[in-house]
């Protein structure tokens, strides 16, 4: 029990009694003034205590009353019988008071116990949140381990059948250079694919400039236009409005070049591959687009997974490594399949228009 409360209620209770006890009948304005001042003690008890505390409280302070009122106001019929009535109001306004503060103090305790289940099954989402994260990290450790390892087989054959051939190839110098030749072409492709582990697995953190995309795609397009195909033509096409986007030039341009080459592959043939910057409301969309076979549909919510590739010397984490980089930078990468052939790759890095000026 709260004692100090109790004190409290008794404390006023008693100096009300003692303000009418020894106030003269003729300062009726004060009398007045102490007859509302008990309700100050009822309404504390019932608030404290519930509707039992403020009946008691009324309870009192009526009894404590009623001697005052034969004593003092029994020559005044009218006058006495309104000091009896507000004894009524008492008990009234204590069990009134009470009962709303029993509902209050019912409410407050049957939150405080939603509230501590809901911590409860914050707490065990969180627990098995963190299950199914170790769960999926070690399922991608060993994707990431069985890839590896059927990326590694291929070369290593390669070169220990390589090795074999040359044991034996005697004096023969033209088979001894093929040999050497495909030796030195499977060590470079355990490098590429090493390389880009290691971009995969340790990706580096973005340093933020101002990057000026159009410059970007003219180095992109310069790069790939070496390497790419007969009968291959791009295109880039730019906003008037586009502004510069914050980021990592040298990560952004390693994400352009990696699709357009992909695009550049996808079209043995030769054909057409745009490269376009939109601003936007939200921010800048840059957009990839071949005439190539384009990506089936059972592939296309699988081409970012590390180690899954459609290509018989890839690597298969190219595109992990590029919607890893996208993705640190705040934006995301989406690709669908054209109407008439072919795929596009869309970008959308969001840009805030006040943070350039």
């Amino acid at each position: 029990m709260n004692w100090k409360a109790v004190v409290l209620v008794l404390a006023g209770i008693a100096v009300t009694s003692a303000g009418h006890y020894l106030t003269p009948s003729d300062m009726r304005l004060w009398h007045s003034i102490f007859q509302r001042l008990y309700y100050l003690p009822v309404v504390y008890a019932a608030i404290a205590f519930g509707w039992v505390g403020g009946l008691a409280a009324a309870t009192l302070a009526g009894v404590l009353y009623i001697p005052h009122i034969l004593t003092m106001w029994r020559h005044e019929h009218h006058y006495s019988m309104e000091q009896y009535a507000e004894i009524f109001m008492f008990l009234a306004v204590g069990i009134v008071t009470g009962v709303l503060s029993d509902r209050e103090r019912n409410r407050r305790a049957e939150l405080q116990v939603t509230a501590q289940r809901l911590s409860h099954v914050y707490r065990e989402l969180q627990d098995s949140f963190e299950r199914v994260k170790r769960a999926d990290r070690l399922s991608a450790i060993g994707q990431l381990a069985a890839g590896l390892a059927h990326e590694i087989r291929n070369p290593l054959a390669s070169i220990d059948g390589a090795a074999e051939v040359l044991d034996a190839a005697g004096d023969r110098p033209e088979l001894r250079k093929e040999t050497v030749r495909i030796i030195r072409e499977e060590c470079s492709r355990l490098e590429r694919l090493l390389t880009n582990l290691l971009d995969f697995a340790r990706p580096r953190r973005p340093e933020w400039r101002e990057v000026d995309l159009p410059k970007v795609l003219d180095s992109v397009i310069g790069l790939v236009s070496h390497s790419a195909g007969k009968g291959i033509s791009f295109h880039k096409e730019t906003d008037s409005g586009v502004q510069k986007l914050r980021g990592d030039a040298e990560q952004l341009t390693q994400v352009l070049l990696n699709l357009t080459l992909n695009a550049a592959q996808a079209m043995p043939d030769g054909g057409d591959v745009w490269l376009t910057i939109r601003q936007g409301e939200d921010g800048i969309v840059i957009q990839v687009k071949d005439q190539g076979d384009g990506v089936s549909e059972e592939n296309i919510d699988k081409i970012f997974d590390p180690f899954f590739t459609t290509k018989d010397q890839g690597t298969g984490l190219g595109l992990s490594v590029v919607h890893q980089i996208v993705t640190q930078h705040g934006g995301s990468v989406t690709v669908i399949r054209n109407q008439d052939k072919g795929t596009t790759f869309s970008l959308f890095f969001p840009q805030s228009r006040e943070e350039f000026r």
